[in-house]
C-alpha cells in the first residue's frame, strides 16, 4: 500500500506558565496508507485530538515533519496549508459548536469551494445540493439554520462540508461520541459507504473500542502523548502487548451478562501522571505492575514485537 500521510518525530508542546511546558504529543512516528482507516484510541487526556488537530496544521507541530504523499507539508507557510487543505479536512467532535449559527447550511458547505475558487456559483450551488443528499439530507434543507437541526442531522452537516473540497484524507474527530447511540451506528455507516464510494483515508479518533474495531484497519494506542502500540485491528484484539492496552480492552463490556460477571477486571493503580514537565522513563511505569527500574529511568522506543505489531514497552514480548 502507497503511504499518504507520514509523520516523522512529530511533538506538540503547549507553553502554560513560566518553565512549565505541556507535551500534549510526543515524538510520534507513523504512516497512514491510501485507503485505509487508522483508528486512535486512549483515555480522555492522552492526545488523540491533538494529534489530529496537528495533522490538520490546526496546531503546528513544535518539533518534527508532516510528510503528504512523500513531500513534506509546512504548516507554517500560507500556501502550503492553502493547498494541503484541499487534500485534508476534518470533522468535528461537537456539532453543536463547529458550525456558524449566523450561516445557513448552504453557505457552510460551500465555504470550503468559495476559498478553494471551485467551480462558478451556480454549479457550487448544485454541488451542495448533491452533498446534501449524499449524506441524507433534503436539498431543502441548504436555506435553513444550523439551530434547526438534530445533533445527528448537524454532524451530517460537517460531513458534507468535509467531502466539499473533495479531499483525499479525513480526520474524524471523535465524530460520534456528542450523538446518540441509535444516531452513531448511521454515521460510522455513512463514513463506512462514502470510504467504499471514494476511497478515503480516514484518521478516526474515539473513545469506544468497538466502534473503533468496527470501523478501523489498523489501531494506534496513546497514552499521555506517547503512541504505545500500533497494529492491525484484529491483530491489536488477538494479542495486545502493551500493559496498558491490555487494560483498555478489559475495560470494554461484554454484551452478555455471564461472561461480563466472569470476566477478570483489569484495574490499574496510581494516578495519571502530569503532562507538564513529564519526568524521564515510561510514562506508564508508575501504574504498570511489571515495571522495573529500567522502566522509571529509560523511556522505550517504539519497536515491532511481531510482525507488523509495534510496541513501545521495555518487557520482552512475543
Amino acid at each position: 500500500m502507497d503511504k499518504l500521510i507520514t509523520l516523522d518525530h512529530v511533538s506538540k508542546h503547549f507553553h502554560v506558565g513560566k518553565g512549565q511546558t505541556l507535551v500534549a504529543v510526543n515524538d510520534i512516528s507513523l504512516d497512514i496508507y491510501k485507503g485505509e482507516t487508522l483508528g486512535v484510541v486512549g483515555e480522555s487526556g492522552c492526545g488523540k485530538s491533538t494529534l489530529g488537530r496537528v495533522v490538520m496544521g490546526i496546531y503546528p507541530a513544535t518539533k518534527g515533519k508532516i510528510l503528504y504523499n512523500g513531500k513534506e507539508v509546512n504548516m507554517r507557510h500560507t500556501k502550503d496549508r492553502y493547498n494541503y487543505s484541499r487534500k485534508a479536512q476534518i470533522i468535528f467532535q461537537d456539532p453543536y459548536a463547529s458550525l456558524n449559527p449566523r450561516m445557513t447550511v448552504g453557505s457552510i458547505i460551500a465555504e470550503g469551494m468559495e476559498i478553494h475558487k471551485m467551480y462558478d456559483k451556480e454549479k457550487r450551488t448544485q454541488r451542495v445540493y448533491e452533498l446534501l443528499e449524499t449524506v441524507g439530507l433534503n436539498r431543502e434543507h441548504a436555506n435553513r439554520f444550523p439551530h434547526e437541526f438534530s445533533g445527528g442531522q448537524r454532524q451530517r452537516i460537517g460531513i458534507a462540508r468535509a467531502l466539499a473540497v473533495e479531499p483525499e484524507f479525513i480526520v474524524c474527530d471523535e465524530p460520534i461520541s456528542a450523538l446518540d447511540v441509535s444516531i452513531q451506528s448511521q454515521i460510522i455507516n455513512l463514513l463506512k459507504d462514502l470510504q467504499k464510494s471514494h476511497g478515503f483515508t480516514y484518521m478516526f479518533i474515539a473513545h469506544d473500542l468497538n466502534i473503533v474495531k468496527y470501523i478501523s484497519d489498523r489501531i494506534a494506542v496513546m497514552y499521555l502523548g506517547n503512541l504505545v502500540e500500533l497494529a492491525d485491528s484484529d491483530e491489536i484484539y488477538a494479542h495486545t502487548l502493551h500493559p496498558y492496552s491490555q487494560a483498555l480492552l478489559a475495560s470494554v463490556p461484554i454484551p452478555d451478562p455471564d461472561k461480563e460477571a466472569q470476566k477478570e477486571v483489569s484495574v490499574l493503580s496510581g494516578d495519571v501522571p502530569s503532562p507538564i514537565n513529564p519526568k524521564p522513563g515510561c510514562p506508564f511505569a508508575n501504574r504498570c505492575k511489571y515495571a522495573t527500574e529500567k522502566c522509571h529511568k529509560e523511556s522505550p522506543k517504539l519497536r515491532e514485537a511481531r510482525p507488523g505489531h509495534f510496541v513501545s514497552c521495555h518487557l520482552d514480548m512475543e
